[in-house]
């Protein structure tokens, strides 16, 4: 009976992360362009309204088959993947977070708030950094932001966030907490420097600052861990099987390293995946 109860409260997370997901592909597709982050969406390609039955998170793209209701062009991937992880990252959020508070509890809602917020501009970090090969400065300012501001808010993933003890409790943080991101982010900024940007981008090094002060550093080191194993994975894949495919990838292809953060920081995160 428990189970079941938890598990419909995952599922409505998972839904409502979804919608999030969903205006979350919207931020993407109009970031840096004339475009507004209000008004109705359109197909990308005739410029037709969608209608309220078009824009259902996941759902509306099965529908359609994958297709414009209008002019039948194919709709992106991006778009159910978006809103399939980003629905995913919730309920896993939810899933941790109910281990520690109850779910009315305004510690609960403070944590799943914040965290839900910081995932949300990583989610957006990835995909415009997959899609453009620049991470927009704007979002690494309010990421880092956000994570710095969280020191006095949040335990760090090395701290007392597990175990069962208190995620949320203010404080004043100690030197090594205020110092995690700068450590974390100065052999980035280091790369960058010495390679004039061809070995790192000066992006990494920025988005690098704030899981410093997002994970503590023991947990940003083991979230790098898993970001260098699983690019040099990818990267191999890219190059071995890139004929095959019809892709383009060789030795000197440049690979954004961004999306391979994001996903070290939110599985450490979430799965307490802590090597140091």
């Amino acid at each position: 009976m428990i189970f079941d109860y938890i598990l419909i409260l995952a599922i409505i997370f998972f839904l409502f992360g979804t919608i999030i997901g969903s205006f979350l592909n919207v931020v993407i597709y109009r970031m840096n362009t004339s475009r507004s982050l209000g008004g109705r969406s359109a197909c990308m390609s005739c410029q037709n309204k969608l209608t309220w039955y078009e824009l259902i998170p996941l759902f509306s793209f099965l529908g359609l088959g994958g297709r414009c209701r209008n002019c039948k062009i194919k709709i992106s991937f991006q778009y159910p993947l978006v809103e399939f992880f980003t629905g995913l990252i919730f309920a896993f959020l939810f899933l941790k977070l109910k281990d520690i508070y109850s779910l009315f509890d305004y510690a609960f809602i403070i944590a799943f708030i914040y965290y839900a917020v910081i995932f949300s501009i990583l989610v957006v970090i990835t995909v415009y950094d997959l899609k453009h090969k620049i991470i927009p400065d704007i979002l690494s300012f309010v990421f880092g932001a956000l994570a710095f501001i969280g020191i006095f808010f949040f335990s760090a993933i090395g701290g007392s966030a597990f175990g069962g003890h208190n995620i949320f409790y203010p404080h004043m943080p100690s030197i090594l907490e205020f110092l995690s991101g700068l450590l974390i982010a100065l052999p980035f900024a280091f790369f960058w420097l010495v390679s004039s940007g061809r070995w790192m981008g000066l992006g990494d090094a920025k988005l690098a600052l704030g899981i410093g002060w997002l994970l503590g550093l023991s947990g940003a080191l083991s979230g790098l861990v898993i970001a260098f194993y699983l690019g040099a994975i990818i990267g191999l894949f890219l190059i071995i099987f890139s004929k095959s495919f019809g892709w383009s990838y060789k030795m000197k292809s440049e690979i954004p390293f961004a999306p391979f953060l994001v996903l070290g920081t939110i599985l450490v995160f979430l799965f307490e995946l802590n090597f140091f």
